[in-house]
C-alpha cells in the first residue's frame, strides 16, 4: 500500500505540470484556505532533496502563486466590504491592522485562517494597494522559503524514505503553527487580565 502511494507521489513529482499545479494551489489558497497549498509545497520540496524536483523553482512558483492569490483576496474584500464588516474574523483583522499596520500581513501568513481574513480586511478597509503589495511580497516569499526549506531538510533527513521525510516536514510545520497559536492565546489572555494598579481599591476599611 505504502509503495503504491509512493509510486503515485513520485509520478506526480516528475510531471511537467507539477509547477503549474503548485502555482494554482498557492493562488487558490489565498482566498479559499481549504486548499492544501502548504502541504503541496512541502511535499514537492521533500523530493527536491533527491533531485526529483527543483527546490528553487518550487519556492519561486509557490511565492508567485501566493502573491497573486492574496491580491485576488484583497480585491474580493474591496468589492465585499459591506458584507464583511460584521464578521468576527474581519473585526480581529481590522484591530490587528490598526495596531501593526501592513506588518500584520506577514504575521497572519502563518496563522490558520488569519491570512485570508487579513487580506480580505485590508481590501475592505481600503488599505493602500502599494503598501499591501510591499508587505505581501515579503509574506508570500517568506512563506514559500519556510515551506520549501522544511520539506527539503525533511527530505535530506530521510533521503531513502521520502514518506518519512514528508511526515517530518509536516510535523515541523504543524508544531510551528501550534506554537504560534499558543503564543497568541497566552498574549490575548494576558492582555485581558487586569493589572494590579487597575484593580478596584477597597475603601470600606
Amino acid at each position: 500500500m505504502s509503495h503504491a502511494i509512493l509510486d503515485l507521489v513520485e509520478q506526480v513529482m516528475s510531471s511537467p505540470w507539477l509547477y503549474v499545479a503548485l502555482f494554482a494551489l498557492a493562488l487558490l489558497d489565498g482566498f479559499f484556505p481549504i486548499v492544501p497549498a502548504e502541504t503541496s509545497v512541502i511535499t514537492a520540496a521533500v523530493f527536491a532533496a533527491s533531485g526529483e524536483t527543483n527546490l528553487a523553482l518550487v519556492i519561486v512558483v509557490a511565492a508567485l502563486g501566493a502573491f497573486a492569490g492574496d491580491h485576488i483576496s484583497y480585491l474580493i474584500g474591496h468589492k465585499s466590504a459591506g458584507r464583511l464588516r460584521g464578521k468576527k474574523a474581519f473585526i480581529w483583522a481590522r484591530g490587528a491592522l490598526e495596531e501593526r499596520g501592513g506588518l500584520v500581513l506577514v504575521v497572519a501568513r502563518y496563522i490558520p485562517g488569519g491570512r485570508t481574513a487579513t487580506t480580505l480586511t485590508m481590501g475592505a478597509v481600503g488599505h493602500p494597494l502599494r503598501s499591501f503589495t510591499f508587505f505581501d511580497a515579503i509574506a508570500a516569499s517568506s512563506w514559500a522559503v519556510y515551506s520549501g526549506l522544511i520539506g527539503f531538510f525533511g527530505g535530506m533527513a530521510f533521503e531513502n524514505d521520502p514518506i518519512k521525510g514528508l511526515l517530518l516536514g509536516l510535523g515541523i510545520a504543524l508544531s510551528v503553527t501550534a506554537l504560534v497559536e499558543v503564543v497568541r492565546w497566552a498574549r490575548k489572555r494576558r492582555a485581558i487580565q487586569p493589572s494590579p494598579e487597575r484593580l478596584p481599591v477597597d475603601t470600606s476599611v
